[in-house]
């Protein structure tokens, strides 16, 4: 009989799919035969006699009853003796673990006596506790199998091809409503059965709307998720809206949609009957263009031309200027060598001079953002890098490379085809991590769960991972073997030819900047190494670096490649990276740059692109890549497209639509700043206006334009502490999260104390506090502190000569020892001094000017002056009349004019709206 349970949910199931039968029609199969019915009708009947396939039907019961999850018999341990394949991908293994002689598992004599029925049933102890009911379909079905040969999947058997889900999109109207999903798996051979009793079903988000184990869909808050749909590699989201107000469909108001990004997200608005916020003021709009692309706050004076200049068109032509900008370059550069992992760390061994690599890496992708190179160009250079240009010979690598790192050399890295650090990498080496890093950065893909079993959000197996290894086996980094003889007569000629690893690289490293010709360890890609067939000393141990290579690859979810006869296999992964039907090049670049501007993707988490994880707003998506690809994977046409949108310009200022709203854009989200954003914009915030403009005009020293990550980076040690704590990407995994945004004590502590922000604000020479002091007369000028120190070098010339008097005519007097010693003492010290102030005075010229007190009022017109320019510097518009109010009064009460000042700028640089983006 069937469970009370299970009759309710087919009473509610059936109601389901009648109250869709007007919005769908009857699928049927390709000769037109009826959809198989689901197994849960047919083996209700005991008397079925119908044999269960292992694939289609037991391996998924087996799912949906948790066997295979990784706190059963799914996990690496297994349970009690027994273990699945995580989540059931390999059947030859599943097959072999259930039907296994030496344990009772299958009994096909009496397959009552079974364990694979006798424990979900709880006739025998089972850790699992009970998974179904005597005489229910599942023990039925289980029941059919054994009795029928307990079979695996004979060679012949169909593949599986898709899963269809109906209905294929959700909208509810009220809370408590109900839909019930029907799946249908489609096989190779064109039969088509109802599975939904067989698929697994998960919630995006529990709060909009929850899923049964059954498949039926109910409302709950207003908002829109999707629902997933497993069923063996099909993995099928179905979106699920509930509009948050009754101002959707055909009652939404008439929104302006000036771009194809307006038109995308407008449209996913409207049916949730949320509308968009206005537009952002200029003086919002030019600081978040500013510091999104450039990573550099806007100066005062392009605020109040901004916000003055009248054109229609002035955010487009910023737009524009900002592109052209050196901080945008270095921005940019700073956020792919983000994701391509530039490490410093991981480089420090690879060359001779040492601390070059990373630089060079930066350095060689700046050049390409700054001319505009198209983002699959940029790949390839990578991507295909070896250490020697075409038709290079050793020789001429060497010649080339020592040019570049010899003293005072005109020669550039950057100006190579390719960059091979990318496969040079110390972590890079394993064709394993290479499948790792190689789908984390180009297709935004986190594989890594395939490299042990099934991925439990998409269709990877392990079985993919390993046929996609095969591009990277061949791909190395040492001494060529080609060029050994060359490379060993090198190193002899130098003398170093005793030396080893790193006391080798220290030599050679010491050889080139002495302006002797090194040599260097290249990126090389072997030839193919087929597996023989008859192989008579198979039995013997395989060299490390001696295994044969693969003759095949397979492209992730594509085709099988014969890669045993390509130079480079990694040829045919560049050429599929750039095919227009690839679902993942393209639109993990243009869902990184959007999380950029929006903080957050279309898919979130950026990095993670699965079948499990859908965009937000699949259209707009498939919009901004599909032109991307068309526009040549053009960056900058990219960064037009979405900063010109009114959605990328609307105000941070939410409606009673909208305020709930997180995904759907349509209202800025104010997010804080990134770490080397946020570092210089204290040091732009505090400086004098000439060093702005030079701030702006060139990234030397910046923190956005510092090239790698790493822990072992000397040249950042000033910076290091400040880019930790506010979550500077490390580059040290497969994760975008290795940057953080998230908020903590010790950032807390750092603007309010720590001393870096102290001498930002208060540094002498090129601050603005010492600006506006020279202006007000409160800056002690180098004539004065001449005269300062001479005159207190006379007088402790002075005082030295009298007290030395003072010590000789006390020698003389035998019963003055106590007073002769204090004397003496008196004397040392001032002699001690005068050493000290002469040495200050003869380093005056290179010691900066101080900034005194000043206690003299400030005229109101001045005041007014210093408060406005206060916040166009940090937050890049006009102070309120609230805020000027409080600042007047404040400075006026101030004894000390120019610390009044300094409490201002520290206090504006405390406040929420100067560490935010909005």
């Amino acid at each position: 009989m069937k469970s009370t349970k299970m009759t309710n949910f087919y009473s509610t199931y059936v109601a389901g799919i009648l109250a869709l039968v007007a919005l769908t029609t009857t699928v049927k199969a390709a000769n037109d035969t009826q959809i198989k019915k689901p197994v849960s009708q047919r083996f209700a009947d005991a008397g079925n006699k119908e044999v269960p396939q292992f694939q289609q039907h037991v391996v998924p019961l087996l799912g949906k009853l948790g066997c295979n999850g990784r706190a059963c018999h799914g996990s690496f341990q297994g349970k009690g003796d027994f273990r699945l394949s995580l989540f059931g991908y390999d059947f030859i293994m599943d097959h072999k673990q259930i039907t296994a002689e030496d344990v009772a598992r299958i009994d096909l004599k009496e397959p009552v006596k079974s364990l694979v029925l006798q424990k979900p049933l709880e006739e025998i102890d089972h850790e699992g506790g009970k998974r179904f009911d005597a005489g229910s379909w599942q023990h039925q079905l289980l029941t059919r199998w054994i009795e029928g040969g307990a079979l695996g999947v004979p060679k012949e058997a169909p593949k599986f091809k898709r899963l269809v889900i109906t209905p294929n999109s959700i909208q509810f109207n009220k809370e408590g409503e109900t839909v019930a999903l029907r799946a249908v798996a489609v096989w190779s051979d064109g039969a088509q059965e109802d599975v939904t009793p067989l698929c697994r079903f998960q919630t995006n988000n529990e709060q909009i709307a929850t899923i049964s184990p059954e498949g039926l869909v109910t409302a709950q808050k207003p908002g829109d998720t999707h629902v997933v749909a497993f069923y063996d590699s099909g993995v099928i989201p179905i979106p699920v809206i509930r509009p948050v107000s009754d101002q959707y469909g055909n009652k939404y108001p008439e929104i302006a949609t000036s771009t194809p990004v307006d038109k995308h997200v407008i449209n996913k608005l409207k049916k949730l009957g949320m509308v968009p916020a206005e537009k952002c003021t200029d003086a919002e709009f030019l600081r978040r263009i500013s510091l999104d692309l450039s990573g550099t706050l806007p100066a005062p004076h392009e605020v109040e031309s901004f916000v003055n200049n009248t054109s229609p068109d002035k955010r487009s032509k910023k737009i524009d200027e900002l592109l052209e900008s050196p901080g945008y370059a270095a921005w940019w550069t700073t956020k792919l060598c983000d994701f391509t992992q530039n490490n410093y760390d991981d480089l420090i061994n690879v060359s001779p001079v040492r601390e070059r690599p990373s630089q060079d890496w930066y350095d060689w992708i700046k050049k390409r953002v700054a001319d505009n190179v198209g983002y699959d160009e940029i790949t390839e250079g990578i991507l295909l890098a070896t250490s020697r240009e075409p038709q290079e010979n050793f020789e001429q690598f060497t010649t080339a490379m020592n040019a570049i790192y010899q003293d005072k050399s005109d020669k550039e890295f950057a100006d190579r085809g390719h960059m091979p650090y990318y496969w040079a990498r110390r972590n890079f080496r394993n064709p394993d991590d290479r499948v790792l890093g190689f789908a984390y950065t180009f297709l935004g893909i986190r594989i890594q769960c395939a490299q042990c079993h099934k991925h439990p959000f998409d269709q990877w197996t392990q079985t993919d991972f390993k046929e996609f290894r095969g591009f990277f086996t061949r791909v190395n980094f040492g001494v060529n073997p080609e060029s050994r003889t060359e490379y060993t007569a090198m190193v002899k000629e130098l003398g170093a030819n005793k030396l080893r690893g790193n006391q080798l690289l220290r030599e050679l490293n010491k050889k080139v900047k002495g302006k002797k010709s090194v040599p260097f360890q290249e990126v090389y890609v072997t030839k193919a190494r087929p597996v023989r067939t008859n192989n008579k000393n198979k039995n013997k141990k395989r060299r490390r670096n001696n295994s044969r290579s693969p003759d095949t690859a397979k492209l992730l979810g594509a085709e099988v490649v014969k890669i045993s006869q390509m130079q480079d296999p990694r040829t045919a992964l560049m050429e599929w990276l750039r095919r227009e039907d690839n679902p993942y090049f393209a639109k993990a670049f243009v869902n990184r740059v959007w999380a950029s501007y929006f903080n957050r993707g279309i898919i979130e988490p950026p990095d993670d692109l699965n079948l499990a994880n859908p965009p937000s707003n699949g259209p707009l998506l498939d919009y901004l890549s599909r032109e991307f690809i068309r526009h040549d994977f053009d960056m900058k046409w990219l960064h037009r497209q979405i900063t010109n949108s009114d959605t990328y310009q609307r105000s941070w200022k939410t409606n009673k639509t909208n305020e709930l709203d997180e995904i759907n854009f349509s209202h800025y989200i104010p997010h804080r700043l990134p770490a080397e954003v946020l570092y210089d914009a204290i040091h732009q915030a505090t400086a004098s206006d000439d060093a702005i403009d030079s701030m702006k005009n060139s990234v030397d020293g910046r923190a956005i334009g510092i090239p790698a990550s790493g822990v072992r980076n000397r040249t950042i040690r000033d910076k290091q502490y400040a880019l930790t704590i506010f979550g500077r990407s490390t580059r040290e995994s497969n994760c975008d999260c290795d940057r953080s945004v998230d908020p903590s004590l010790l950032q807390t502590m750092y603007i309010k104390n720590d001393n870096d922000v102290y001498s930002a604000i208060n540094r002498s020479n090129g601050s603005w506090l010492f600006q506006v002091g020279q202006q007000l007369g409160a800056v002690q000028k180098p004539a004065e502190r001449k005269e300062r120190f001479n005159k207190r070098i006379d007088q402790l010339k002075e005082q030295s000569k009298s007290t030395k008097q003072q010590v000789a005519k006390l020698q003389k007097q035998k019963n003055k020892k106590k007073e002769l010693q204090q004397a003496q003492k008196r004397l040392r010290a001032l002699k001690a001094e005068l050493r000290k102030v002469q040495q200050a005075s003869n380093k005056m010229k290179n010691t900066p000017v101080r900034v005194q007190s000043f206690e003299q009022p400030l005229a109101e017109d001045k005041t007014e002056e210093i408060i406005t320019r206060t916040y166009l510097r940090s937050l890049s518009r006009y102070p309120t009349e609230a805020e000027k109010t409080a600042a007047k009064k404040y400075l006026d009460e101030s004894k000390d004019k120019m610390a009044g000042i300094y409490d201002l700028v520290w206090a504006v640089l405390n406040t929420k709206e100067f560490m935010l983006n909005h």
